[in-house]
């Protein structure tokens, strides 16, 4: 197949000072949890993006020095030569597949918290981050008031820093100056308070960041194209930079300066108005600033605003909105996406859902990030996985599915793109589990996009291998069913459901009188099956993530009263998803009635009775077997209600499961080699990871314990020998 000639406009080359974009795909900077400490992981998962077609390749923010350290979160660093090699593999793997690499400059004053390395950030005031630099605690990290000494020290470190980066091979030097970091620091009166000639004026709030890249320019000469990502809005008014002023002023002023504008709008505190969740922000949700840009430039402009439609990508190209088309997380969702448009293969595109669960995951800090629908994103190196490629089958047994939510869908997916015979069996009329529910609440149809991907390549590859079968609207198979179909290998994947009861985490017991058989109880799914919801609605809550504030919406929209009592904040993990702030001032402006660190003890019709999780006392002695060792809880009281929904806690649905292994001796005579349990069924997590973990049993299902993952690889140095900068540079990671 061939692309649409109508998208040819997205393949042509783009002039970018003294280098060339191959195309208009542009992977801007995004964090991956690699950073430089797992080089292997980030040069595979970059690299596969240029196989795929993207014409540059970022880093993400790369630290230009040690007072700008983001630990404990991972980031990359461009401090040495340890470093430079590191991101050596990248750059070199990305130029192999033709694509332009580049390298994100950043330094993040007070934003940088400087946990390993105990060092002091300068800015051009003095003040707390409004970040969560720990998460959860904003205002804890404060950064020194530069000197003209200090700011002078801080724009060497710039230019130092991109000499290590065009020596590194980087094609492309950005000076980070998004998102509240770095230079837009002087830029942005809400963070500079100066009164001398780099405070005051908008010529003098420039100044830093001009005169920054004029020296580096004057360093790098034009051995590299020189970008600048730049918030041309900030979204907080006239305390901030905003479009119509200083942010169209600043394009015009530092232009001379650059070979590329990377734009975007917002800041660090919330920067879900950037990296928009699809809750909230469709495709495209940034063009009314972007589309301002071009009257004050002629220099190419990248923008961003997850742009996930080969349509759309055209429209904004076609108009002028923007040269080139930026992306992060539908780069990360399919690296492949060019190519697929290139090949005419717009319909296998795995379309980012806007969860932001990758987001979620550095948001934490420590930890590789993940992807909703991709699961070998960060997956590349250590497990060997591409997201296109496939292992041939290593034997002919016909494998049987029982379930086809995300776990199960993914794991037929992947053994029919193997090459195995797949029967996948579910009694819903549709492929997708429980996503078919979650995406017909609030805010969250675009969800679907993981089932609809799924059910697109299932239907494909049955037709292609001509063997296996999809089986929906089946009766619920039983132990005997399974036995008899004939299978060589079988997994179940049945899910798991809301706990009836109100079984939850704080007392892993039911709450007395929660009986989703009664009238006035209700689990989500019984929501979504349609069961009678009275005017009054209390949601007892124990789950961290968007369940109970997405039925809050549901049902304040449709008219309810609705309270939530709930013993976590409400959407708690939201806040990694960068959901949280807009999810909390819509639970506001809906008139949502919120009690937290609140538990409920009983439930009778017409009320619930509701407790202070604190209620029992901060002293504690000992008063003998039996007895608690502080006061009893005094704090009960009652809650008037008509329905109460119970999001408590998951159980996994995993009877089918059990019941086979504990008939493991029939398995020989009824010709069954294994059975395997996964996703929900296994354990209920994230749906992120129960994809993840069908896809692993159907890359492994041959191995020699494929219930259990195989070990991957590691990335760790030697112990024995430190790397000391300047002592012993050729001093490698052992990968």
């Amino acid at each position: 197949m061939t692309r649409d000639p109508r998208f040819d406009i997205l393949f042509t080359p783009v002039k970018l000072g003294p280098k060339t974009i191959r195309n208009r795909f542009y992977q801007v900077p995004h964090c991956n949890g690699a950073g430089t400490n797992y080089p292997g992981m980030n040069m595979a998962h970059r690299g596969v993006k240029a196989e795929g077609g993207w014409g540059a390749v970022n880093t993400e923010q790369c630290s230009i020095h040690p007072e700008s350290d983001d630990t404990l979160r991972i980031t990359a660093r461009i401090w040495d030569q340890g470093d430079m090699r590191n991101l050596g593999a990248m750059v070199d793997h990305v130029h192999s597949h033709g694509a332009l690499a580049g390298c994100e400059l950043w330094y993040g004053g007070p934003h940088a918290p400087g946990l390993e390395t105990r060092t002091i950030s300068r800015g051009p005031s003095q003040y707390a981050s409004e970040f969560g630099t720990v998460p959860g605690c904003p205002g804890f990290t404060y950064n020194h008031a530069a000197d003209k000494d200090e700011l002078h020290r801080l724009q060497q470190q710039y230019v130092d820093a991109a000499l290590r980066a065009r020596d590194t091979g980087f094609d492309l030097v950005n000076v980070y100056g998004a998102h509240a970091y770095g230079p837009m620091q002087w830029l942005n009166p809400f963070y500079n308070r100066r009164t001398d000639e780099y405070g005051g004026s908008f010529e003098n709030r420039a100044r830093f960041w001009v005169e920054t890249l004029e020296k580096i320019r004057r360093a790098v000469d034009n051995d590299v194209a020189l970008v600048t990502r730049c918030a041309v809005d900030t979204l907080y008014g006239g305390k901030g930079v905003e479009l119509g002023e200083d942010g169209l002023r600043f394009i015009e002023m530092a232009s001379p300066y650059l070979d590329l504008w990377d734009v975007n709008i917002g800041d660090i505190a919330e920067w879900g108005e950037d990296a928009g969740p699809s809750r909230f922000y469709p495709i495209a949700h940034e063009n009314d600033w972007i589309r301002h840009i071009k009257q004050a430039t002629n220099k190419p402009v990248v923008g961003v605003g997850r742009y996930y439609d080969p349509e759309k990508m055209l429209q904004v190209v076609s108009a002028g909105i923007v040269d080139i088309v930026g992306a992060a997380r539908p780069s990360i969702a399919d690296p492949w996406l060019p190519r697929k448009i290139d090949e005419g293969r717009v319909d296998d595109i795995r379309t980012c859902i806007g969860c932001n669960v990758c987001i979620s995951r550095w948001e934490m800090g420590g930890v590789p990030f993940i992807c909703t629908q991709n699961a070998t994103a960060g997956e590349e190196y250590r497990r060997g996985w591409h997201p296109e490629k496939f292992e041939p089958a290593k034997s002919d047994n016909d494998i049987l599915v029982v379930g086809a939510g995300p776990s199960g869908s993914e794991c037929a997916r992947v053994l029919m793109e193997r090459g195995y015979t797949v029967h996948l069996v579910d009694k819903a009329e549709k492929i997708g589990g429980y996503v078919n529910d979650v995406a017909t609440l609030p805010g969250l149809a675009e969800w679907s996009f993981h089932r609809d991907y799924r059910e697109n390549q299932l239907q494909k590859l049955v037709k292609k291998n001509k063997s296996g079968q999809i089986a929906l609207g089946q009766k619920a198979m039983t132990a005997d069913d399974v036995l008899s179909y004939g299978a060589s290998r079988v997994v179940i994947a049945t899910g798991a459901r809301w706990s009836s009861t109100g079984v939850n985490y704080k007392t892993h017991d039911p709450i007395p009188g929660a009986d989703a058989g009664l009238p006035h109880v209700l689990t989500p799914e019984q929501v979504f099956e349609g069961k009678a919801v009275g005017k009054r609605v209390l949601i007892v809550n124990y789950d961290p993530y968007y369940m109970a504030p997405s039925l809050a919406e549901k049902f304040a929209r449709a008219g309810h009263e609705v309270t939530v009592a709930t013993t976590c904040a409400l959407g708690a993990y939201m806040d990694y998803t960068l959901e949280g702030p807009n999810m909390q001032r819509l639970i506001h402006e809906l008139g949502i009635n919120v009690i937290g660190e609140t538990g409920c003890s009983r439930i009778e019709p017409g009320r619930a009775e509701l407790f202070n999780l604190f209620g029992d006392g901060y002293k504690r002695q000992y008063k003998g077997t039996g007895q608690l060792p502080r006061k009893e809880n005094d704090s009960h009281s009652w809650h008037e209600c008509d329905s109460v929904i119970l999001v408590t806690g998951r159980v996994s649905q995993d009877g089918l499961y059990r019941e086979l292994k504990a008939r493991k001796d029939e398995w020989e005579k009824n010709g069954i080699i294994d059975v395997f349990v996964i996703g929900d069924a296994e354990s209920p997590r994230l749906m992120a990871d129960v994809t993840f973990d069908g896809h692993r049993l159907a890359r492994e299902i041959e191995d020699e314990d494929p219930q259990h993952q195989t070990p991957f690889k590691r990335e760790q140095r030697a112990w024995g020998t430190a790397y000391v900068p300047g002592q012993n540079p050729d001093l490698e990671w052992r990968l």
